[in-house]
């Protein structure tokens, strides 16, 4: 850690405040600092917050990986005195458990590996370098020359509950002539007990307050007056209200309304949330007070005051997010597609937060799945380039070792697994042990799959072959983590198969022997990209010998001699799945000769339910799979259906962003990890194909739904940007293409062709 000098700290486990003044008697060319609080800090010079990043830094295994954040402060410092000063909050360095945390529900045995903090006290570490205009330079460090002072925030719990004493509220701490005699001198940390990671600069999107709801009061229910923000977020809380000294504020924020009204936090029977936000007023004054170290999830929140003499004078919402750049748009004239495509851009925004997570509610946790299967979709609306190499990043420093062990219920070691990428990256409370009955939740190839198939994605959107080599020696060994896995049969079958599957129909042999072949195909990709032929041979041959088996044991004839897949678990009662028949056909498992007969059963499994019934995992396959062969009118009649399994069906219940399940009340609602539809919106109506990584070749198949008449689609490409609006006028059907000049593009009318029109280039 000695690129930042020492650590500080105030010896405690709870938020602190740390200031120091500096005296400059020069000309400033430049003024660079880099800065790290463990778990998050925020960082200001003369009373000037030094950016508009907040939760810095990003999260990681901060025993393998600890970030730090340069911020260019030369407009910050004057001549003459200033004042450092940084606020350092708890995050997953040292997790705060009061209030609600996440705990394993009750179908699942209790966690023999829970949650370990990462140090004895957090810490603060920062170098200023100045630049002189006569050339000369000064370095300034985190030593025993800085004080610390407790945090008026007093607990901060990374599930977003924080409480606040305005009564050690340090007014004007940060700005020069502040009298720090009652602080305490900082203390430096012993080497031994500074975070073990190495440190690195913080290169991802930083989270930032993208957009501010206020709360609109909508009634009073059991003694709680109840604000709506109109959207459900990530976000920073930030409350004005006026009493007496020693007031008490609580603030419950909740997804959704009980039926009589007021702030729900049950999460379907799964916890009560119990998020609570607390502000203890320290004077009689209008006092203002904005989350820190923390971040709250839901629409709207209950406001609990202890006396009648309080007045909330007003309650706003910072909706927050890494992924605040947008690459991507789309909008039509049916108002459904536009409020689909809303709902699950603000579900992506509200789960990135410098690692992609579940949900902001119940787990925070960074499961890998979604960054592969959601990639695409995601990368079409969003710049992920920076944001999948951090996820990349942290699948890297989090896989294991053959040293890495764990421990079973009885204390006897339990094995990692040398070159296993685990289900959450980072993990922080990992539940290792397989649940007896279901599998396991923390070796589950179609998560760990991402360390390939989100490299592979990263590589076909950006074209950038550097992700490739950083990520190549994970994938091949994680490919060989997985070959100890095959059973007796020649299957995978010990992850969760096809999650979140509404009929339960979860065909692991199927599912997850499909992604050991795609896993070794986009290997053998690599391989041959780097000019490692031994290695593409090795994995190409290997790939066979996965598909031979899975077509002998799998593909079946039924009576009139047409094939189809069966589902293994069901042994010889030939039941067909959509994901069944569409993951093979997706990932090129099906010989020719049987192609034809297998899109016709997926077609046929389609047509039988009406819907989709397929889980997470299936789902992209299922989508992708109907659109390359023809499918569109299933595709587009069944995401606007009016009950559940629909994406319109979450419109109407009145959500503002995507349930984790089809179902009303969903235990969260506000879960990305079915959104694969946006990737439709821009390869499937939009028809944007990339031939070529980095989208230098592009194929323009567009298509309008029945009810759809006129659409514009734009995306700011690795090669540059394209657009495409198509627009229905009586007897024809203009398209307007725009392509940067990098791009090579064909278009292909063939979907157009279908509504009998004349067609027309602009």
């Amino acid at each position: 850690m000695k690129e930042l000098g020492r650590f500080i700290t105030n010896g405690t486990e709870s938020p602190f405040y740390a200031r120091r003044t500096i005296t400059i008697e020069k000309e400033i060319k430049k003024a660079t600092a880099k800065v790290c609080g463990l778990g998050q800090f925020l960082f200001s010079i003369n009373g000037k917050k030094a950016s508009d990043h907040i939760l810095d830094p990003g999260w990681t295994n901060y025993n393998r990986v600890v970030e730090y954040v340069t911020f260019d402060v030369t407009g910050y410092l004057v001549q003459g005195e200033n004042v450092l000063g940084a606020e350092i909050g708890n995050g997953w360095y040292i997790m705060n458990k009061e209030h609600y945390t996440f705990t394993f529900p009750e179908f699942m045995p209790p966690n023999p590996n829970p949650y370990v903090p990462f140090g004895k006290s957090l810490v603060f570490a920062m170098e200023l370098v100045i630049e002189y205009v006569d050339g000369a330079s000064q370095a300034i460090y985190a030593d025993e020359n800085w004080k610390t002072k407790r945090h008026e925030c007093i607990q901060s719990n990374v599930y977003g509950s924080e409480t606040f004493d305005g009564g050690l509220r340090q007014h004007g701490w940060n700005q020069a002539g502040f009298d720090d005699g009652e602080w305490e001198q900082a203390i430096i940390v012993d080497e031994a007990d500074e975070p073990r990671g190495r440190l690195i600069e913080q290169f991802q999107p930083p989270i930032r307050v993208i957009k501010t709801y206020p709360g609109v009061k909508i009634g009073e229910v059991n003694g709680r007056e109840i604000y709506d923000f109109g959207q459900n977020i990530s976000g920073i809380l930030t409350l004005s209200a006026k009493g007496e000294k020693g007031d008490v504020i609580k603030v419950y924020p909740a997804e959704k309304l009980t039926a009589e009204g007021d702030a729900d936090q049950m999460m379907k029977g799964w916890a009560m949330l119990d998020m609570v936000i607390t502000f203890i007023l320290g004077s009689d004054d209008v006092e203002t007070f904005t989350q820190k170290f923390t971040y709250f999830a839901g629409k709207v929140v209950a406001i609990e005051k202890s006396s009648g003499n309080v007045e909330i004078e007003s309650v706003t919402a910072g909706a927050i997010t890494s992924a605040w750049k947008t690459d991507g748009s789309f909008n039509c004239d049916d108002e459904r597609y536009n409020k689909i495509y809303d709902m699950i851009e603000k579900t992506v925004e509200a789960n990135m937060v410098s690692v992609h997570t579940d949900c902001p509610t119940i787990e925070r946790f960074a499961w890998q799945e979604p960054n592969h299967l959601m990639a695409p979709a995601i990368m079409f609306m969003k710049d992920g380039r920076l944001l999948w190499d951090k996820f990349l990043l942290d699948m890297r420093t989090s896989q294991h070792d053959g040293k890495d062990i764990f421990h079973d219920f009885e204390g006897n070691v339990f094995p990692a697994g040398d070159g296993l990428v685990p289900s959450q990256c980072p993990c922080y409370i990992p539940n290792v042990l397989p649940v007896p009955g279901m599998g396991s939740f923390y070796d589950i190839i179609p998560w760990g799959s991402s360390s390939i198939l989100g490299t592979r994605w990263h590589y076909r959107f950006y074209g950038d072959v550097e992700i490739i080599k950083k990520n190549y020696d994970m994938g091949m060994r994680y490919l060989k983590h997985l070959k100890t896995k095959v059973n007796a049969d020649g299957f995978l079958n010990h992850g969760l198969g096809d999650w979140g599957n509404p009929d339960k129909e979860l065909a692991r042999e199927n599912i997850e022997t499909a992604f050991l072949y795609a896993d070794a195909m986009a290997l053998c990709e690599f391989a041959q990209i780097l000019g490692k032929g031994a290695d593409a041979a090795e994995l190409e041959n290997y790939a066979k010998e996965v598909r031979e088996n899975y077509n002998r044991k799998l593909l079946c004839e039924d009576e009139d001699g047409h094939y189809f897949y069966r589902s293994f678990e069901h042994g010889d009662r030939n039941v067909r799945t959509q994901a069944v028949e569409a993951v093979p056909v997706y990932f090129g498992l099906v010989p020719e000769s049987a192609k034809e007969d297998v899109i016709a059963a997926f077609r046929k499994t389609l047509l039988e339910k009406g819907c989709f019934a397929t889980g997470e995992v299936g789902l992209p396959y299922v989508i992708q799979t109907a659109r390359e062969y023809g499918m569109n009118d299933l595709i587009a009649s069944y995401i606007v259906k009016e009950e559940h399994p629909s994406y319109y069906a979450f419109v109407l219940a009145g959500m503002t962003t995507l349930g984790e399940y089809w179902e009303e009340n969903p235990r969260s609602q506000c879960h990305d990890m079915m959104g694969h539809i946006i990737e439709w919106y821009y390869n499937g109506i939009a028809g944007i194909q990339p031939q070529a990584p980095g989208f230098k070749e592009v194929v323009l198949k567009p298509y309008l739904p029945e009810s759809m008449h006129s659409f514009t689609c734009t995306y700011d490409s690795a090669s540059g940007p394209i657009s495409i609006a198509v627009k229905e006028k009586d007897d024809k059907i203009e398209v307007d293409i725009q392509a940067a000049e990098g791009i090579a593009y064909r278009f292909d009318p063939a979907n157009l062709a279908d509504r009998g029109k004349k067609i027309v280039e602009l």
